[in-house]
């Protein structure tokens, strides 16, 4: 009898580690597959993008940058990702005159904003010294002053990572985590942040009405500076801040300094050319009341500070862009009421929608 109960509880337990103790004979794992879906870029009354070929928007891909963009083992000691510098309620930028990076490390600039990336194709940074976006994404990892990481040590964290290896299958097709393909997948995220429905373009779909005074503002920002009349001058903002974006993608000295006073030569660090000493990148005025302090070293707290330099403090140098060359000795004539106006018409460029679009935020 005792032979015979030991023998049945042999046998239920032996059902017991058969039936439940291995899950991979019965739930054998998910085989994570490439998922190539293309990803929908909205863009609003903006014109077609600047996509590259070579590097197509996928939901996965998109998804993976993000994952990256938040991403705090891109530094060194685990403290930084790029949403650190590039805040989503700050348009994707920072409100830190020289954004911190580890161990809160002041940075040598203002950090700029990352939204419309996709409408810019003249090299990024504030020099240009980024070739590509791609290139863009990547450099801040290696860079002392911020993430002050090795590339390989990130390789080697990520592909400790079960959840990183199932996402670079599910976008590339195989978990190899390499250097090239991070940056395509941040690449496509950022390119996929896009502002597009502020105020102004409500108005430009006719579905609100500016008020007066940023009805004002708007024609003050569009009126060219006329020195022989002066109640026909206008604050001339659209020559370097002109189109759907509010910028020309180009690189410009706006007489923040004169000849001996720069401290930072901007483009000419990477061209060598002297005519580019003090020329930098022209942002897109779009969120422009969310992104403070102004300028690439920050020395202007707010947007009435911004409105006086071009009114009255442009300081001549030989780089000097020629369409502020004009108004560097008379000023823009603006009066107290039309400063107003016109700040309050760049308020109008502030897309709330984008701000809180779940799109973009920390997906973790």
């Amino acid at each position: 009898m005792i032979k015979y109960n030991y023998l049945l509880i042999l046998i239920v337990m032996l059902g017991i580690t058969f039936s439940c103790g291995d899950d991979s004979i019965t739930n054998p794992p998910e085989e994570i597959e490439q998922d190539i879906t293309k990803y929908e870029l909205l863009y609003g009354t903006l014109p077609d993008p600047n996509l590259p070929a070579d590097n197509e928007l996928t939901e996965q891909g998109v998804a993976l940058g993000r994952m990256l963009f938040y991403e705090n083992m891109l530094s060194r000691d685990g403290s930084q990702n790029c949403a650190s510098c590039h805040r989503q309620e700050h348009a994707f930028s920072d409100t830190t005159r020289f954004s911190l990076g580890v161990e809160m490390l002041p940075g040598k600039r203002q950090a700029m904003s990352v939204f419309n990336m996709a409408w810019n194709s003249n090299e990024f940074f504030w020099d240009g010294r980024a070739h590509l976006l791609r290139n863009q994404a990547i450099l801040p990892i290696q860079d002392e002053l911020e993430m002050d990481e090795t590339l390989d040590n990130v390789l080697s964290k990520l592909s400790a990572s079960q959840m990183y290896k199932d996402q670079f299958t599910r976008v590339y097709g195989d978990d190899d985590i390499t250097v090239d393909k991070m940056a395509l997948a941040m690449e496509q995220f950022i390119l996929s942040i896009v502002s597009y429905d502020s105020k102004y373009d409500q108005w430009i779909a006719g579905n609100v009405e500016l008020t007066a005074s940023e009805e004002r503002g708007k024609l003050l920002f569009e009126t060219e500076y006329n020195p022989f009349f002066q109640e026909l001058s206008g604050a001339d903002c659209a020559h370097c801040h002109g189109g759907s974006n509010f910028e020309n993608d180009l690189y410009m000295n706006n007489g923040l300094d004169a000849d001996a006073d720069f401290a930072d030569l901007g483009r000419e660090n990477v061209t060598n050319d002297p005519m580019d000493r003090a020329r930098f990148k022209v942002p897109s005025l779009r969120n422009i009341e969310l992104t403070p302090p102004y300028m690439h070293d920050g020395r202007f707290s707010t947007l009435e500070e911004v409105v006086d330099h071009y009114n009255e403090g442009i300081h001549p140098s030989t780089s000097l862009d020629p369409a502020i060359q004009a108004t560097s000795e008379t000023g823009l004539f603006l009066t107290a009421d039309d400063k107003v106006d016109l700040v309050n018409f760049l308020k109008t460029l502030t897309d709330q929608t984008f701000l809180n679009d779940v799109r973009y935020s920390d997906p973790f």
